[in-house]
């Protein structure tokens, strides 16, 4: 299912898929290294490298675990410290509920099995029983920079076709640092960073129906516009 070196970059692009099931298998640090220095040769604004990531596994990772799903059940705000903004509307909601219909088609959960439903969520709050975590944060002196969220998203997306080009399935995701004080005492992530984004990682679950979901993309010319060119 997922990539290997000898893929070209567009294989990589098209074939790539957000992981939410994996296998009870360790991925080795070398390995995550290899990723690692791959992603971190993403372009940022002025070359200033805004991102810190802290990579988790093991025992502080299921304290993480432990503590998101605790604190989710007994009807803890979220602290997402990264600004969400307002709930997604018209266009932008349509592609929300359509994705989410993938997978709970591909899931076989109905619309009203409130048991599977919270289920599904609650993997999220687990980073999907991923063996890695990646936490994504950036230099809270950088809080008013537009260009460092852009950054980070880039870095991101570098990590996750990097992983996948190593036959390592991520999803990114928000539920794993919901509860930022949760992940930033399990993590060891200081005061002075502000933690942005989650990425599960670890060997892809073939067997796992939400694996094989591919999500639709809107057409090129929705996309993009072409000025100044010939006809």
């Amino acid at each position: 299912m997922s990539g290997t070196p000898q893929q070209t970059y567009a294989e990589i692009v098209h074939g790539r898929r957000s992981t939410r099931g994996y296998l009870d298998k360790p991925v080795p640090r070398e390995l995550i290294e290899e990723v690692l220095t791959l992603a971190t040769r993403s372009p940022s604004s002025m070359n200033t490298q805004p991102w810190h990531l802290h990579v988790i596994t093991g025992e502080p990772l299921d304290r993480i675990r432990k503590g998101n799903t605790e604190r989710i059940l007994a009807g803890e705000p979220d602290s997402r410290e990264f600004r969400r903004g307002q709930p997604f509307a018209g266009v932008h909601r349509d592609r929300q509920i359509g994705v989410a219909k993938q997978l709970f088609g591909a899931m076989g959960i109905e619309r009203d099995d409130k048991d599977a439903r919270q289920d599904w969520v609650l993997r999220g709050f687990r980073q999907f029983d991923a063996p890695v975590c990646v936490i994504i944060a950036y230099d809270r002196e950088l809080s008013e920079s537009d260009d460092t969220a852009f950054d980070c998203g880039a870095v991101t997306t570098c990590l996750v076709n990097a992983a996948w080009s190593r036959g390592l399935g991520c999803v990114i995701n928000s539920q794993g640092i919901m509860q930022s004080p949760v992940v930033r005492e399990h993590a060891g992530i200081p005061d002075d960073q502000v933690i942005m984004k989650a990425v599960a990682m670890g060997w892809p679950d073939e067997e796992f129906p939400a694996n094989a979901v591919v999500s639709t993309r809107k057409p090129l010319e929705e996309a993009a516009r072409f000025v100044g060119f010939a006809d």
